[in-house]
């Protein structure tokens, strides 16, 4: 039995020169981000290294993507430090241990999800509700950063409250790391917007330019760490530095337990947003090269990243977007792109962390300001309020409870307004009185097209199952016209959306029945789906409605039309 992954099984030498290309690239890249993502977390910088290495191989083993690049993310780097924060102090031991066990908990929900098979979890939370808790995330990361940039100590609870400490301590501002900061966010920004064109007017490829113009912030991190490090600006002007990385390739260790009662709930959340963030972002890149993803793969892949997060004294991962975009524009074939960077990752640490001692906090801020401003969503929220408003109240409310309230509560937040909009809208169904298109067998709403229908007929059609929620709704709206058409001798119902009806609503319809019978009209179906009959056919109300259930809407106004002519 052939126990490698089948990329590895069948793969191209033609392939290997893209691979080795992306993998540099994408290592370039990932150094700055990987800092940058420990910082967000609360965690040291090396610890952002050390989750840049084996997680990128477990997923290369088990995933499905040929091009999803694994590691920190500011998303997942964020849920981590709003979890841990209450619990121990940032950056201190039990901190990193419960950093630790929160990517193991991770991991093993997401391996137990693919092992069950639970890749339609990747649905579970609707696209509106995601882009709000990005948006209101990426709000809430670049508030957070503001101290470094300005070298002050500042905290809060929410973005509101880290504002208002910020203001505060405005007389405490540093103005040499105030100066980093702000030259280092001018440089990025006009990087992102401006560099890939710039390279293009002077002759590269637009795939190269476009790449290039994404590794500025690895040119920013160089140039402002030569800089503190040549006029020793960490002690003659107290700019804050990275200060001594540990160097050394990570110890695998069996992560600690400790905590795993109160990390449930921040694990599983974790573990849902990355897997769909992740699926995502690998589907939209599979389609480009006519891939396709396996949901349960992903979890699986996600899972084992995860877990070797744990065990190499990382903290939770995911697919990154900007990666995953650099990675696939720099022509990476295969996963071997990602054990490439795995391997390089490894090297730096190994012998180049002291490098990284003179980096100053504030650039690696501007690093991670830039990147999250690039995850708020205001044309997924255009499109929304323009299409459809409750999906865009829900982005909305998502996001807003991210920034006001924290992370957690955004996400339960958006998943509840999300879920009741559902069932709002199944429990007010469209329910419409339908006649004949003249000449045709066609049936349509008598309100929007030019109908003809039987006298004494109410003909109705439900574009909904029938469940406890909406069944009451149906039967006041059928009574309601039976009360303005005292000629009624039949009601309709045209079940040919009705894709189920449940106990209580087969009891509402029973008591229909039975009432519109004591009143001398007649209750029939039409158009009723198969699974519905089976069902139906067993109970009395199918009984009773033996010779009234029609195979379709056009037979039903027939015998109408002949009782009507008799």
């Amino acid at each position: 039995m052939n126990i490698l992954p089948d990329w590895l099984s069948h793969y191209r030498r033609s392939a290997l020169a893209g691979d080795l290309t992306a993998g540099i690239i994408v290592t370039v890249m990932l150094i700055p981000q990987s800092l940058a993502y420990a910082l967000l977390a609360g965690l040291p910088p090396e610890m952002g290294l050390y989750a840049s290495i084996l997680p990128i191989v477990a997923y290369a083993l088990f995933g499905s993507s040929m091009t999803l690049a694994v590691g920190p993310v500011a998303v997942a780097s964020l849920m981590t430090a709003s979890a841990l924060q209450p619990l121990a102090a940032a950056g201190s031991a039990h901190y990193i241990s419960l950093a630790i066990t929160l990517s193991l908990l991770s991991g093993g929900m997401l391996l137990l999800f693919g092992l069950l098979r639970l890749g339609f979890l990747a649905h579970f939370l609707s696209h509106p509700v995601i882009s709000g808790f990005i948006s209101g995330s990426a709000v809430l990361i670049a508030v957070g950063q503001l101290k470094h940039l300005l070298g002050v100590s500042a905290s809060g609870h929410s973005a509101l409250d880290t504002l208002l400490s910020l203001a505060r301590h405005l007389p405490d501002v540093n103005t040499v790391t105030l100066a980093i900061g702000a030259s280092s966010l001018l440089f990025l920004w006009a990087a992102r917007k401006y560099l890939a064109r710039l390279l293009l007017a002077l002759g590269l490829s637009a795939k190269l330019a476009d790449v290039l113009g994404k590794l500025a912030p690895m040119l920013a991190v160089v140039v402002s760490t030569a800089v503190v490090a040549w006029w020793r600006l960490d002690s003659t002007a107290g700019v804050s530095v990275v200060g001594a990385v540990p160097q050394g390739l990570p110890a695998l260790a069996l992560p600690s337990l400790q905590g795993v009662g109160v990390l449930l709930l921040p694990a599983l959340l974790i573990s849902l947003v990355g897997f769909v963030e992740s699926v995502s972002v690998a589907q939209s890149l599979a389609l480009k090269r006519q891939q396709r993803i396996n949901p349960n793969r992903e979890l699986l892949g996600l899972g084992a990243a995860n877990i070797a997060s744990a065990f190499s004294g990382g903290f939770p991962v995911t697919g990154g977007f900007a990666r995953s975009v650099v990675n696939f524009a720099a022509g990476a074939n295969t996963p071997l792109a990602g054990v490439v960077s795995a391997v390089l990752m490894g090297a730096v640490i190994a012998a180049m962390t002291g490098l990284f001692h003179y980096l100053p906090h504030a650039v690696l801020a501007a690093t991670i300001i830039i990147a999250v401003t690039s995850l708020i969503d205001l044309e997924t929220l255009r499109e929304a309020w323009h299409y459809d408003k409750a999906d865009a109240v829900s982005l909305l409310a998502t996001a807003a409870g991210v920034i006001a309230f924290g992370v957690e509560a955004g996400i339960v937040l958006g998943v509840a307004l999300s879920l009741g909009t559902l069932v709002w809208r199944s429990s007010h169904p469209h329910i419409a009185v339908v006649g004949r298109v003249p000449g045709t067998e066609h049936f349509r709403n008598v309100e929007r097209h030019a109908v003809d229908t039987e006298p004494g007929l109410i003909a109705l059609r439900v574009d909904e199952g029938l469940y406890f929620a909406n069944a009451s709704l149906l039967q006041d709206r059928i009574e309601a016209l039976v009360a303005a058409q005292p000629e009624t001798r039949q009601v309709l119902l045209v079940c040919s959306a009705v894709n189920l009806v449940d106990t209580t609503a087969l009891g509402v319809l029973t008591e229909l029945e039975r009432s519109l019978h004591a009143r001398g009209i007649a209750f029939a179906l039409s158009e009723v789906k198969g699974p519905v009959m089976d069902r139906l056919q067993a109970t009395p109300l199918g009984q009773r409605l033996q010779g009234r259930i029609f195979l379709s809407t056009h037979e039903a106004f027939s015998q109408a039309q002949q009782r009507t002519d008799g």
